[in-house]
């Protein structure tokens, strides 16, 4: 991506992440894979609230399948940095097979 066509979107490794409430998605929605973080838990920390339990999902993206199915694989991790490394490998691994 070239500094004329910036995304609107902040990015990680090269891949946008989009926030809805507590559920970030990363990844492009036009790759076959996508990933969905939800976070469970916060804490606080110097009077800012932080994650604190994220659930990871590798999900496909084809919506003519049924949404349960679109799962592939689904981890635990405690805090945003461990969700986004696991969430990075993932897709990583996913989109080059």
């Amino acid at each position: 991506m070239s500094e004329k066509q910036k995304s609107p979107f902040p990015m990680y490794r090269g891949k946008p992440l989009v926030r809805s409430g507590d559920t970030i998605y990363y990844g492009n929605m036009t790759d076959k894979y996508v990933i969905k973080i939800d976070i469970k838990t916060k804490k606080t920390v110097e009077d800012m609230e932080v994650a604190d339990k994220c659930i990871v999902q590798l999900m496909l993206t084809d919506p003519e399948i049924r949404s349960r199915k679109q799962i592939v694989k689904t981890s635990e991790k405690n805090g945003l940095y461990l969700a986004l490394d696991i969430a990075d490998a993932w897709l990583t691994r996913a989109l080059t097979e």
